[in-house]
């Protein structure tokens, strides 16, 4: 009754109230009949059950989610950012939950802030209304090395450079590995050095710290033990060399911010073009975790009609998707066909698309990590498996850019549009060919493809204006053609 499976619920029903024998004739179940139940009140009975079973929930349950969904609710409206904070640190390890939950945080103007030596303990943080990253949750890091940074940097004071952090952490448990990661995340951007340049030179300064190390348990003395105070931090700045590299660019810091924290922080490779995937998409990853939950939770699309309820989403529906390629995994099928299980992940989570030899072989070089990509495909969902999509097409999403040309009517007269109109007519033809679009007040209705060239937008620019004729689709949502 609970999975709503009704052929199954039927050939129950005929147990429940006539029973069930085996071959021999051996009485399996007695049934409500045998019991004395006349079949009239039986089938009474199983439809109360039958009914019950769609939406039940325990007295006791019920209440008891209640007062936890006020107690919620009161902590989120006046306690935000605590709020936030106390759910992503219940989520951590899981990728799946914790973008949904950042992406919740911005809606809820609560800035994250990315992890720092000086501010960062090891579980998400609240500050000054803002939620700052814990140390650890940095990949490679672990619990005891972010415990002994911390109670090294409560019993002695804030760390006052890079140098300083890895001379007080010396003898403590925290190796080059640990460092390494802390220096990709970004831990270490408050000092003067860029990530480049101490990733370049960590392994030697430590080394260094070491050797100093050892010299003074074996009783030498270094020139850096000798002169004024003054002197000293003089020769101190000089002790350690910093191999200088100008700072990485933005998508790799991205990149070995999304390796080490699991989540971009600082800023996302597809932040820029979140208008432009919302409007040529129609799923994302949170619509893709809904349905998974529903399948779970059997909320299929027999419950939903038992419910008079339309799904959103069915199996085999044709959807576009749109994100950043993260893992390609090749897998030859039986007959030798190549085909690939493709993670890619949105602004929200990842998903898994299916590539079959046909859309893998036509994708060409837009299948590489880290691309940015447009998938068209249809759904793939399963009762007992995760929702995926079966791509029909990949395709850079750059290639998305500069390819629908809208011709605005809204302020036209009749004798400008009947020209336009026999425009259109003549050079309609598929070689070089352009989207278009016809812009009415704020309806737009596509009309096909146009051969198009720049003469030809001159004509067009001619005939309605230079303000009408536009690209759809740009880095702006409507930009003028120069």
């Amino acid at each position: 009754m609970g999975k709503k499976k009704l052929d199954v619920m039927a050939k129950e029903r005929e147990v429940f109230i006539h029973g069930q024998v085996d071959e021999d004739g051996n009485i399996v179940v007695p049934g409500c009949v045998r019991n004395g139940i006349d079949e009239i009140s039986a089938n009474k009975i199983f439809d109360e059950m039958a009914e019950f079973a769609k939406y039940a929930f325990n007295k006791s349950h019920a209440a008891c989610y209640a007062v936890v969904a006020y107690r919620t609710a009161y902590l989120k409206a006046y306690y935000p950012a605590e709020f936030m904070a106390a759910t992503l640190n219940s989520f951590l390890g899981n990728l799946d939950k914790v973008p949904q939950y950042i992406d919740e945080c911005k809606e809820l103007s609560i800035e994250i802030l990315k992890p720092e030596i000086n501010k960062s303990y090891a579980k998400f943080t609240v500050e000054d209304g803002k939620i700052r990253f814990g140390l650890g949750s940095i990949k490679n890091v672990g619990t005891k090395p972010v415990n002994s940074i911390v109670e090294e940097r409560n019993e002695n004071g804030e760390y006052k450079s890079f140098t300083d952090f890895c001379e007080r952490i010396a003898d403590r448990e925290v190796n080059k590995k640990c460092i390494e990661s802390l220096i990709k995340a970004g831990a270490f951007d408050e000092f003067e050095q860029t990530r480049s340049t101490l990733l370049a030179s960590f392994e030697s300064i430590i080394d260094s710290i070491q050797s100093e190390k050892k010299r003074g348990l074996s009783g030498q003395v270094s020139m850096f033990d000798l002169g004024s105070t003054e002197q000293k931090e003089e020769l101190n700045e000089m002790k350690y060399k910093f191999e200088e590299h100008d700072e990485l660019p933005e998508k790799e810091l991205l990149s070995l911010e999304k390796e080490m924290l699991g989540i971009y922080i600082s800023g996302h490779p597809l932040e820029k073009l979140r208008e432009q995937i919302e409007r040529k998409t129609n799923i994302n990853t949170i619509e893709l975790k809904k349905l998974d939950e529903q399948m779970s939770s059997n909320l299929n699309e027999e419950n939903l009609q038992m419910q008079n309820e339309k799904p959103k989403y069915q199996d085999g529906q044709n959807v576009k998707y749109a994100g950043i390629i993260t893992s390609i995994k090749k897998k030859y099928t039986k007959n030798n066909k190549i085909m690939a299980f493709v993670t890619i992940e949105d602004l929200y989570g990842t998903a898994e698309v299916i590539v079959f030899e046909n859309a893998y072989l036509k994708a060409g070089k837009s299948l590489v990590e880290e691309n940015i990509v447009m998938v068209d495909g249809r759904l793939s969902i399963r009762e007992d498996d995760t929702t995926t999509i079966i791509a029909n097409e990949i395709k850079d999403f750059g290639e998305q850019k500069q390819r629908i040309l809208t011709l605005d009517i809204t302020n036209l007269d009749e004798e400008h549009k009947e020209k336009l109109r026999g425009a259109i007519c003549y050079f309609y033809g598929d070689k070089n060919n352009m989207n278009v679009q016809i812009k009415m007040g704020e309806e737009y209705k596509p009309c096909g493809q146009m051969y198009v060239t720049e003469q030809i937008l001159n004509f067009f620019k001619e005939i309605i204006g230079t303000e009408n004729v536009l690209f759809f689709g740009t880095e702006e949502k409507n930009s003028t053609i120069v």
